[in-house]
């Protein structure tokens, strides 16, 4: 049947086609009813796209105020522009990326939402339906009656879309039914025109048409009938009270999302949503949230390629619906490598297209405060080296003198996050009066480094006279510190990014808003002193993580503090922006044979049981096989026992023992708590190959009185911190003299080990002539390179 509806223009795609239309049959005996509420939460997958089916409920009456909300959105109308559903061509119809879209609607669908379709197409691809026609019709005549060599001259007519639309509309509709159908979900067809909704009987009966099909959970699939349009309404209806008038398929969904009571209308088009100015200037910023009123700043260009309306068009359609009590987001259907999720990233909250709310924030929104950082991080470089240390020092005085109020917020934090929190986590929120004074400390050391920071001389080279060349370091740019329960992480982190001269943005936990914001607020108090207060960011909006690592044009370096499955999230959510930090701090500790009882005990209680949330923290205790049974063997277990850490055993160590711990289940495991892993070792070098094997080259640790063998261990071990005889827990930045650290790198690039002042910089060159030109130095020019070195002057560091 299918392959008889689109012989005359999908020759290429008959036999796709033919296997969608093999199951149609299933939406003919498919069970269907009302929507069940489901209390059980399950996931499965099509594609990549997650299937979670969620429990829904919504009063309709207002729009969502924020993207994070449209989670909750129950029902749904996506508008597909005519851009969106047709070829680059304009003629036919872009199968994939329809495919795509009907898998987003199915998932939502399947999820338990009411989805409804908004759709052109039609004309399209009748369009290309009687031009196939016309073409085989006049070439069969031709052939005839003029013979072969006239073909080339034939001409296609102009088509009239209302005879293309009435050519297009059945096949379209097959096409939708056939690709439903491979999720199990029937879809119904509805045509309308302007007067369906000033007829007001006819008005109720299309209404409750819709409402029944959502009730048996079937997808209406709604469209202007291009056949028989008549020129649109003015915008009143029978009563004169003011309503849109269905002129296009903007109109027609937004009039439609109203009518229905939708929470979201999900307009589709070919561009990103709303610019600032004309999408292909090279200035043009995307609105990430358009507010009632701000049409008056936005310059509209002209319309889309196909489809009856541009973008004023969409903006008039979303802000009519917006004021029915519908939200709506206008987005890109079109762009292949996020189309293919854009529906269900938009329902899902993220930061995809332009949203439109009638909620105003108070502040300014998160892209606004990376400009700001960018700005305030280059004045901070361009100050006195003396200048950015005497910030970091009222900083460093403000954390004492306004001790009381800091210990007041973060009380309310430690109250709010009490029974939500596990013991480690409550630990790491915590301040005290020796936490701020070590915080003190520590931010007086960053100032003290940072008099030969920013702008020092790395090389100087001659190239030739008179011409010579520096290597200095600067800044980074715009900083983004993610971190979890730790409010002491803010003035180390902001100290380290004001003595680098960098910008910052901060993103911190919702468990510690209190004490960030105190923190902040000192802060921004201490950078006031000269000028540069906005240098230095909190973000309190409700951005994601996710949406933040999509700012490529505004951050250049992302830097995680948290948990490991926080690191893995961000690295795999940065789109194109660096991440510097570790997934995980699998820390190992290899006692040797000629190790000293007291000593190996002591480093393994400090390394795994003084702060066992750590990243720095012993995970791995690989012990060799000639301590088995013997005094400092018996005296590390009797040790663990006391301090009630949860043993479990390596392999080869199960296979020592009569009566073993639980076996590990994975040797690559970070446990973050009092739990600990223990293998069993023949030699040094099997013990680095267990290492490298299974740890995270993040720090590892030898404890032997053997100086070759320790040798040994520190130079053939590939982690960013190698120990003799020191506990794990000195990988840190504090105790490495940094002043503090912004976090500890297992990366190879860049920085290495605990991140402080040194790692937040790079180089630029600066190169000084007097009119040289590359051309003097060709074969037969007039000048020969020198590449001279050149002392280093030395910077003044008091």
């Amino acid at each position: 049947m299918l392959s008889q509806v689109f012989r005359s223009g999908f020759q290429p795609f008959n036999q796709r086609l033919l296997l969608w239309a093999s199951c149609t049959a299933l939406s003919r005996s498919r069970a269907v009813g009302p929507v069940q509420p489901l209390a059980i939460r399950h996931v499965r997958s099509w594609s990549n796209i997650p299937f979670i089916t969620v429990p829904l409920s919504r009063t309709h009456g207002k729009s969502f105020a924020h993207r994070s909300e449209l989670k909750h959105a129950k029902r749904i109308v996506v508008k597909l522009g005519s851009a969106v559903v047709t070829r680059g061509d304009e003629c036919g119809l872009a199968l994939g990326r329809l495919a795509s879209i009907v898998e987003q609607v199915s998932v939502l669908q399947n999820q338990g939402r009411e989805m409804m379709l908004v759709t052109s197409g039609a004309v399209a691809f009748g369009r290309q339906r009687l031009r196939h026609e016309i073409l085989l019709s006049q070439s069969v005549r031709q052939a005839l009656h003029s013979g072969q060599n006239q073909l080339k001259e034939m001409a296609i007519p102009v088509l009239e879309a209302r005879a293309c639309a009435a050519a297009g509309q059945s096949g379209l509709m097959a096409l939708y039914e056939a690709m439903f159908t491979q999720y199990s979900i029937c879809a119904a067809q509805i045509l309308v025109t302007n007067l369906d909704f000033h007829d007001e009987q006819k008005r109720r009966n299309l209404n409750g048409t819709l409402h029944e099909l959502l009730r048996m959970n079937i997808v209406p699939i709604i469209n202007t009938n291009d056949a028989v349009v008549p020129p649109a309404e003015p915008n009143s209806d029978l009563q004169g009270v003011n309503v849109i008038s269905v002129k296009d398929n903007d109109s027609l969904a937004a009039r439609l999302a109203v009518e229905m009571k939708t929470d979201l209308l999900i307009v589709l088009s070919d561009v990103e949503g709303l610019f600032d100015s004309p999408p292909g200037c090279d200035d043009a910023k995307l609105i990430d949230i358009f507010y009632p009123g701000d049409q008056q700043s936005v310059t509209f260009g002209t319309k889309s390629r196909v489809g009856m309306g541009g973008m004023e068009a969409k903006v008039k359609a979303a802000l009519w619906a917006l004021q029915g009590g519908t939200s709506v987001v206008i987005a890109n259907g079109t762009h292949p490598k996020v189309s293919g999720h854009v529906i269900t990233d938009i329902v899902e909250g993220k930061k995809v297209g332009t949203f439109f709310s009638e909620v105003k924030p108070a502040g300014p929104t998160v892209e606004q405060q990376g400009e700001m950082a960018r700005s305030g991080g280059r004045m901070l470089a361009t100050l006195e080296p003396e200048q950015r240390a005497e910030i970091i020092h009222h900083l460093a005085d403000l954390l004492t003198d306004q001790r009381d109020e800091i210990l007041l917020a973060n009380k309310k934090d430690l109250e709010e996050a009490e029974g939500r929190l596990a013991a480690p986590l409550l630990k790491r929120l915590s301040l005290s009066t020796s936490k701020l004074n070590s915080l003190a400390i520590g931010l007086r050391q960053i100032a003290a480094s940072s008099q030969d920071s920013v702008g020092r001389v790395l090389r100087r080279t001659r190239i030739a006279k008179n011409l010579e060349l520096e290597q200095v370091t600067v800044p980074i740019g715009v900083l983004l510190v993610i971190f979890e329960s730790r409010p002491d992480c803010l003035p180390q982190v902001a100290a380290l990014a004001i003595a680098s001269g960098n910008g910052l943005l901060l993103k911190g936990g919702k468990e510690a808003a209190h004490s960030n914001r105190i923190l902040h607020l000192l802060t921004q108090e201490a950078l006031s002193i000269h000028g540069v207060k906005e240098a230095v960011q909190l973000v309190n909006t409700r951005e994601e993580v996710q949406d933040l690592c999509r700012l490529d044009k505004i951050i250049d370096l992302i830097i995680p503090r948290g948990s490991s499955q926080l690191v893995r999230d961000i690295q795999k959510a940065a789109k194109g922006i660096p991440v510097m930090g570790h997934s995980e701090g699998i820390c190992h500790m290899y006692v040797d044979s000629d190790a000293s009882v007291d000593k190996a005990t002591r480093l393994v209680r400090d390394s795994k049981c003084e702060y066992p949330a750590a990243c720095n923290a012993l995970e791995t205790l690989l012990i060799h096989r000639d301590l088995l049974r013997t005094p400092l063997f018996d005296q590390i277990i009797d040790m663990l026992r006391v301090e009630q850490v949860k043993i479990h055993a390596g392999p080869k160590f199960a296979s020592y023992l009569t009566f073993s711990p639980s076996e590990v289940k994975s040797l690559r495991t970070e446990y973050g708590d009092l739990e600990l892993c223990i293998e069993v070792v023949d030699s040094v070098q099997e013990a680095i190959d267990h290492i490298h094997k299974y740890g995270s080259a993040h720090t590892d640790v030898i404890v032997t009185e053997n100086e070759k063998t320790a040798e040994f261990f520190l130079h053939h071990v590939d982690s960013a911190c190698v120990f003799w005889n020191a506990s794990t827990r000195f990988s840190d930045g504090y105790r490495f003299g940094l002043g503090a650290e912004v976090g500890i790198s297992t990366s190879r690039i860049h920085a290495r080990g605990p991140v402080g002042l040194e790692g937040l910089l790079t180089t630029k060159w600066l190169l000084r002539g007097q009119d040289h030109v590359v051309s003097d130095f060709s074969e037969h020019g007039s000048l020969k390179y020198l590449h001279e070195t050149l002392p280093i002057p030395q910077r003044n560091s008091n």
